[in-house]
Formats: C-alpha cells, structure tokens, sequence
C-alpha cells in the first residue's frame, strides 16, 4: 500500500497509530482526516502524517492488515491473561506475616516510580517482590519490572541458600573460568548459561551501557574499552547481581554505586605499583629528581 506509518509514529500500535490503523480498517481514506486522529503532543505535523499516508489502497493488504492486527490483540490479551495468573500464584504465596506490605496502598520505601510501558505488568510488581524480598530492588537504577519478576520466578527466597556473592555470581556464570598454569591465567572465558536471570542481568547491564549518567556506565564505558561490550555487559551484569544479592540477603537498601571511590582505589593501587617498581631500580635522589622533574 506504500503506507509508512512508521516514519509518523515512532510505535505504531501507540494511541495515536492505532486510532488511524482502526480508521483505515473502517474506510477511511482522507490523509487528512486520518492524520487529524493523531494526538496533539505528536512531533510530526499534520502535513507530514497526511503525506506518509498516501498510497495505493489495495485488498489484499488491506486484509493481511487486519489480520496481522487481529494477532496483536490476542497475543496482548494472552499477556494480561498471563500477568493475572502470575500475579494470584505470587500473591498467593506470600508469607503470611507480610501479605499487608502488599495489600497496604503505600510501600514502606517511597522511590521514583519506573517507567512503564503498555506491555509492563498489569499488577503491582513493586508491592509484591517487596513483600517476598523484604527489600526494593526498584531503587536500583537500570533494574526493570521483567528483572524483578524474573527473580521472582526463579529463585524467589532461594538466593539466601548462596554463602557469599561470589557463588551467586558464578551460578549465573558471570564469573570467568580462569584457567591457571604455572601461576598465569591462560584463559579467561565467561562460560555459556541459560540462566533466565542471568539473561536479564545481561539485558538490563546492556542498557546501562546507552545510559549517559547511570552510576555504572563509567565503569561499563572503562571495561568496553580494554576488553569489548561484550565482557563489558558481563562485569557489568556481575555487579548488579552481587547489589541484589546483598540487598536481599541483608534485607537492606540500595546505597548506590560510589564511583569515585571506587577510581580513587584504583589510583592508589597504581601508585603502589609504581612505587614498587621505583623501589627494585634503587634509583638515586638525582635520577628520582629529574624523573619527576615537570618540563
């Protein structure tokens, strides 16, 4: 139909690309009238929508249009469906000392509320993993409703059965398999998971990466550098699982990620090297002045 819907609307099943797509199913066909359906807070004009939709109106894919758009509607209406049966199991096995954390209007901790989008939960996800953690992994920054919901279904209270962070890290395989001959690391490989958790964290650490100020994105942007995205999105996710761990374990809140603290460990670090280098060359006073002598 040469109808690029797409270059008005960046989502096309928003507000305002479904009202259009239902009034094309209906008969209209007026560019014009189709594109004064679209919502004022759109930030292409009226003459732009009017012009992406002009084209050949043919049967045939008049009719895969609405067929395709017939499958959209059921496979949202499976997805509600399928929030209201997860949200009866997990409210159903709620502690029953805690069930009011979730039945209360207000949770105990107040935080910026999560963007949500038109596929998120339809059900509190907050309340819920709030009253099955004790704690609220919404305050960390870059942790999303399908990650949450995915420690819910997948280890829930279970993640106290790991002694320290460091076995629940290398559970979810995001610890490398350092492989040690004659005292040096000859490899170094992450190894493969399935973990759905583990692929959440990857997910959510890859969007930290496209962050500008997250707290974490210094330190992805450091190890993308040195070693690619790749082992950049796997450290990355190794952090995040190493906060929820100890948020959930301790039943404490998020204190956030101190960078500056953690660049300025680095330095010392650096500077003990060096000066433990300096050390082994028994360099004199002169060389060491003139070494450090600033040109």
């Amino acid at each position: 139909m040469n109808i690029r819907l797409d270059i008005a609307f960046r989502d096309t099943m928003g507000k305002s690309g479904r009202a259009i797509i239902d009034a094309i199913l209906t008969g209209e066909r007026d560019p014009q009238y189709l594109a004064s359906l679209a919502h004022c807070r759109v930030k292409k004009s009226r003459t732009e929508i009017a012009d992406s939709l002009q084209g050949e109106w043919r049967d045939e894919l008049l009719f895969e249009l609405q067929s395709c758009l017939q499958f959209y509607d059921a496979y949202v209406a499976a997805i509600k469906e399928c929030d209201r049966q997860l949200e009866a199991l997990l409210t159903k096995y709620i502690p029953k000392n805690d069930v009011s954390l979730y039945i209360s209007n207000e949770p105990e901790v107040k935080i910026d509320k999560k963007k949500k989008n038109k596929l998120s939960p339809g059900f509190n996800v907050r309340q819920l993993a709030f009253a099955h953690l004790k704690t609220d992994l919404f305050q960390i920054p870059g942790v999303s409703h399908n990650t949450v919901l995915s420690i819910l279904c997948t280890l829930g209270n279970d993640i106290c059965r790991f002694k320290t962070a460091k076995q629940f890290a290398s559970w979810l395989r995001l610890v490398p398999n350092n492989k040690i001959s004659g005292g040096k690391i000859i490899s170094s490989r992450t190894p493969k998971s399935k973990n759905t958790f583990a692929t959440c964290l990857r997910q959510a650490a890859n969007s930290i990466g496209n962050q500008q100020n997250h707290p974490l994105t210094p330190f992805f942007k450091r190890i993308a550098y040195r070693k690619g995205r790749g082992a950049a999105i796997t450290a990355t996710a190794r952090k995040l699982a190493i906060i929820i761990w100890n948020m959930i374990t301790k039943s404490q809140s998020y204190k956030g990620y101190d960078y500056d603290r953690t660049c300025q460990k680095q330095k010392n670090t650096q500077i003990k090297n060096i000066r433990s280098r300096l050390a082994k060359l028994n360099l004199s006073d002169d060389e060491l002045r003139n070494l450090f002598q600033i040109t």
